[in-house]
């Protein structure tokens, strides 16, 4: 692949992204192809030192806010005729509530993900708070002569002390699958808006 070809390939797939920032990021990357040339490399290993299309494309795509990418695909490209006006408007008993029902179930299974992470750090507090109550409480009973019966409750607020213990680990690793999760979701999100290929 040329450096001509590979700015061309790489301004067809950011054509989600504003006109200006596509400018500003094949100039980028021609300039960063023209600093290697001057310093004596071929233009196939200038193109490699870079990266592929794909990967340049993927990290523009990670930096860019997704508001942005938006804007740019919600900006009308022409004029909105009079019939088209009139279409929206007639089916807008349609239209917007099945907009309304698409994002509500979006919000559902997004707040389902992160509803996890929720019930576990719930979990932990809970079987936190009942040891050290249960500690305390088999302390006091041990004291006012009932000793078995504190001995045992003492005993189980030190196993539940383990058990929240060894549950962080549980609430942690709900917490790194719902951040990736998310993260997997924005992006694929981000890629449908910058390149339609």
């Amino acid at each position: 692949m040329s450096k001509n070809e590979f700015l061309k390939e790489l301004e067809s797939r950011l054509n989600g992204l504003p006109s200006e920032d596509i400018k500003e990021r094949v100039a980028f990357y021609e300039e960063m192809i023209n600093d290697r040339l001057e310093e004596g490399k071929s233009e196939e290993e200038a193109l490699k030192e870079i990266g592929t299309v794909d990967e340049i494309v993927e990290q523009i795509t990670k930096e860019t806010p997704l508001v942005k990418l938006v804007k740019e695909r919600v900006k009308p490209k022409r004029r909105i005729q009079a019939w088209e006006i009139v279409l929206i408007a007639v089916g807008f008993p349609l239209w917007l509530p099945l907009l309304i029902t698409a994002f509500a179930l979006i919000m559902v299974a997004y707040i389902l993900v992160w509803t996890l992470v929720i019930v576990t750090y719930t979990v932990e507090i809970a079987t936190s708070v009942a040891g050290l109550v249960a500690i305390i409480a088999g302390a006091a009973a041990f004291f006012s002569g009932a000793h078995w019966y504190g001995v045992g409750l003492a005993a189980g607020g030190v196993m539940c002390i383990g058990f929240s213990i060894l549950f962080i680990f549980a609430c942690i690793g709900a917490t790194k699958a719902s951040i990736a999760l998310t993260k997997v979701i924005i992006l694929s999100i981000k890629k449908k808006f910058v390149s339609r290929r």
